[in-house]
C-alpha cells in the first residue's frame, strides 16, 4: 500500500516523514514552495548517515537575537574572559601598610618641650611649627640648579651680608652644593667678609679653565683650586679681585655665561652678589640667568628707593624680567641700631605692592663688620634669616 501512495503522489513533491526508524508521509509540499532551507552541503569526501530532513519536535526552535529585535548578537559578551588577578587588584585600592604622611615630631622648645622630656607627647605650638615649616622649605633639593641674584643699585644696601647669610642657611639645612658668587665689576667685597681657602684665586683665574671644567673629565673636586670653602656653614665662595681696578676686573656677558655654566654643573644653588651698575652687560646677563631676585635694602630711605626703582626698571625691560620683579623677595635689614619699629614698618609696607614677600631682619652687631657667620648671630636674627631663605625657596 505504501508503494501505491508514493506512486499516486504528484511529481515534484517532497514527502515529509516523522518517527524513528519507520517514517510516514504526513504531507506533501511542492518543491518550489517549500519553506525548508536547502540541506547543508557536506564537505567533499565525507558522507553523512543522518537523513537531511528537519526533525519535528514539540519544542520550538530557538530564536536568535536579531529575530527578537535585539539587533545583532554581541559576540564580545559571550567571548569575554573573566578578569585576571592583576586586573582585579588594579581595580581596587588597597590601603598601604606603610605610613605615607610625615610623622609629626613632638615639641622641642618651651613648656611643651619640657613636658615631652618628662615623657609626655605634646605637639609644637604655632611658633615652633612655623619654624619647622621654614626649615623644611629651605631643605628642599630642586630638579636642576637654581640661581638667585641679590640686587640693589646702591652700595652699602646689604647685598653682601644677604648673599652670605642666605648661602649659609641653605647650606646648613639643605646640605652642600651652595655657591656664593661675587659678580661685581667694582671691587666686590664678598671675599673680605668670608673665610679664605688655601689659595687666593678668584673667578679671573677660573675663567680660562671653564672649557676644561665643562669637559667630561672634570670633577667637582677640581673646583677647590678656585673656590673658598666655608667650613662652618658648608658653602663655597667664588671671589672677585677687589684689589684691582674696575677696568682690570672687566668681564663680558659670555664670561658670565661660562662661569655660570660651570657653577650650574657642580652646584644646586648659586647665589650671586651683584654690583651696583644696572646698565653693565655683566649685571644684565646675571639677570638673564636668575631664577629668583632678592632685593637687599636697609631702613635708609635712599637704599629703599634705589631698590624700588630697580624693580620698576625690570618691569619695563622685558616679560621675563618683569616676572622676576613681580616674584621678587625684599630683605630689609635694620642696619641702624637707632631705627624704630615705625622706620622698619615704613620700608616694609612700601615694598608690599612691589614684591611677592618682604622680610625684615633685626639689628645685630655681628652683621656690622668683619667675617660674617650665621652661627654667631643672635637667635632672633637667625630666625629672621631662616624666614628670608624660606621665602626665597618658595619661589624656586
Amino acid at each position: 500500500m505504501s508503494g501505491d501512495t508514493e506512486a499516486a503522489k504528484p511529481a515534484g513533491e517532497l514527502p515529509i516523514r516523522v518517527g524513528g526508524d519507520d517514517y510516514a508521509v504526513i504531507s506533501s509540499v511542492p518543491l518550489a514552495e517549500s519553506p525548508l532551507p536547502p540541506a547543508p552541503t557536506q564537505p567533499r569526501g565525507e558522507a553523512s548517515s543522518i537523513p537531511q530532513y528537519r526533525r519535528s519536535s514539540s519544542l520550538p526552535e530557538p530564536a536568535d537575537a536579531e529575530t527578537l529585535g535585539a539587533g545583532p548578537a554581541d559576540s564580545s559578551v559571550s567571548d569575554a574572559m573573566p578578569p585576571s588577578r592583576r586586573e582585579r587588584r588594579e581595580a581596587r585600592e588597597r590601603q598601604s601598610f606603610l605610613q605615607t604622611d610625615r610623622p609629626e615630631e613632638p615639641a622641642r622648645h618651651g613648656a611643651r618641650g619640657a613636658l615631652n622630656k618628662l615623657g609626655f607627647k605634646v605637639s609644637p605650638n604655632a611658633t615652633e611649627q612655623s619654624e619647622r615649616d621654614d626649615e623644611t622649605a629651605v631643605s628642599r633639593h630642586w630638579p636642576g640648579p637654581r640661581t638667585i641674584a641679590v640686587v640693589n643699585g646702591k652700595g652699602g644696601a646689604g647685598k653682601t651680608p644677604t648673599t652670605i647669610l642666605l648661602s649659609a642657611v641653605f647650606a646648613r639645612y639643605g646640605g652642600a652644593g651652595v655657591l656664593a658668587w661675587d659678580n661685581n665689576q667694582t671691587r666686590g667685597t664678598l671675599g673680605w667678609r668670608t673665610e679664605a681657602g688655601a689659595h687666593d684665586r678668584t673667578l679671573l683665574e677660573m675663567l680660562p679653565e671653564t672649557e676644561r671644567l665643562l669637559g667630561t673629565g672634570a670633577q667637582s673636586a677640581d673646583l677647590a683650586h678656585f673656590v673658598h670653602h666655608q667650613p662652618r656653614e658648608k658653602y663655597d665662595v667664588l671671589r672677585s679681585k677687589p684689589i684691582r681696578l674696575a677696568h682690570e676686573n672687566r668681564l663680558h656677558p659670555q664670561d658670565v655665561d661660562a662661569i655660570h655654566a660651570v657653577a650650574a654643573k657642580f652646584y644646586r644653588l648659586i647665589i650671586i652678589d651683584s654690583g651696583n651698575d644696572e646698565s653693565d652687560p655683566m649685571w644684565l646677563r646675571m639677570i638673564d640667568q636668575a631664577d629668583q631676585i632678592v632685593v637687599a635694602t636697609t631702613t635708609r630711605d635712599d637704599h629703599a628707593e634705589a631698590g624700588a626703582l630697580l624693580l620698576e626698571a625690570l618691569e619695563d625691560r622685558d616679560e621675563r624680567s618683569a616676572r622676576l620683579a613681580e616674584q621678587s623677595i625684599v630683605v630689609v635689614s635694620q642696619a641702624d641700631p637707632k631705627a624704630t619699629a615705625a622706620d622698619v614698618d615704613h620700608i616694609v609696607n612700601g615694598y608690599q605692592e612691589l614684591a611677592r614677600e618682604v622680610v625684615s631682619i633685626p639689628f645685630d652687631h655681628e652683621m656690622v663688620d668683619g667675617h660674617l657667620h650665621y652661627g654667631s648671630l643672635a637667635k632672633r636674627t637667625q630666625r629672621a634669616w631662616l624666614s628670608a631663605a624660606a621665602a626665597v625657596a618658595r619661589g624656586l
